[in-house]
């Protein structure tokens, strides 16, 4: 899911390699994902926080 990959539409297929890539490597935090069919599809995204 978060690949890069060849989009079919008019997007590159980028996005959330990209979210990935700043939340994840460049700021230690964690993208979450729950889908249920027919329900829809939450992101959750966590960032560390120091104070």
């Amino acid at each position: 899911m978060f690949s890069v990959y060849i989009a079919s539409g008019k997007g590159r297929g980028l996005g959330l390699a990209i979210a990935r890539q700043i939340i994840v490597e460049k700021h230690g935090g964690a993208i979450a994902v729950n889908s249920q069919p027919g329900d829809g599809t939450e992101f959750v995204i966590q960032l560390p926080f120091s104070a």
